[in-house]
């Protein structure tokens, strides 16, 4: 893994689990390791749907993907506004990918029972895409809320309004609020609402983006680690 530059932290003393009201969780290289690969299947449904909407090579709807995601936040906004594409046919395609690339997560599974508090999911993605991975780890049953990009009216992270949008929904306050995610950029509006923000540490420039930021209180390396420096899990069973 890179090394990242050291920073300035917003909130240097650790997080103390019992304080937390409200744990917001981002999905796709966040409740299960970027390492999994499993957006990979993703990205590569994105690039041929592409294909086949517009009749290009791999090669020239990959730089469209890339272009549209950069331009846009996601790929799926940039072409909804510069294409006029269905949201629900493009999410319908990408998100038919083999979640069985992911382990089931028990270890996860216990630390997320010790948590104090309530978790949500906060997803650029679908709810389907989420109910599916989230029980392919075994965790489902930990989350009372999917907040997705439907819910969103399409309008992606990092754009504040789903924010304000998930917190009238949800019904919490942000100041009782941690959210936890893989893209440093993303945690902006979180903070400027008052909510603890946790960056999972990635080797990926676009996740990188804004990680020396001060909306950035907490570093982690992954999931599980962090979480076990809040909570003590309940034994593993014999």
């Amino acid at each position: 893994m890179n090394d990242v530059t050291p920073m300035r932290l917003k909130s240097p003393e650790p997080i103390d689990a019992a304080t937390v009201e409200t744990w917001v969780f981002d999905l796709d290289n966040t409740l299960y390791p970027a390492r999994c690969n499993l957006f990979v299947q993703v990205s590569a449904r994105m690039t041929t749907f592409i294909e086949q909407r517009f009749g290009l090579a791999p090669g020239p709807a990959k730089d469209l993907q890339r272009a549209l995601f950069q331009r846009h936040g996601t790929t799926l906004r940039g072409l909804m506004t510069e294409h006029a594409i269905d949201p629900a046919a493009f999410l319908h395609h990408v998100h038919d990918i083999d979640v069985t690339a992911l382990d089931p997560a028990p270890r996860l599974d216990r630390l997320l029972a010790a948590l104090p508090g309530r978790k949500l999911v906060f997803t650029n993605g679908s709810v389907p895409h989420a109910q599916r991975v989230m029980q392919r780890l075994g965790i489902e049953r930990h989350f009372d809320t999917v907040f997705d990009i439907v819910a969103a009216d399409y309008v992606p992270k990092p754009d504040p309004r789903p924010y304000a949008r998930l917190v009238e929904i949800a019904g919490f306050a942000p100041a009782g609020a941690v959210m936890v995610e893989d893209m440093a950029k993303n945690l902006a509006p979180a903070a400027a609402l008052g909510m603890r923000t946790v960056w999972l540490r990635s080797d990926y420039d676009w996740a990188r983006d804004g990680a020396e930021a001060d909306h950035v209180h907490h570093v982690a390396d992954d999931l599980v680690g962090f979480l076990e420096t809040l909570v003590q899990p309940a034994a593993e069973p014999r």
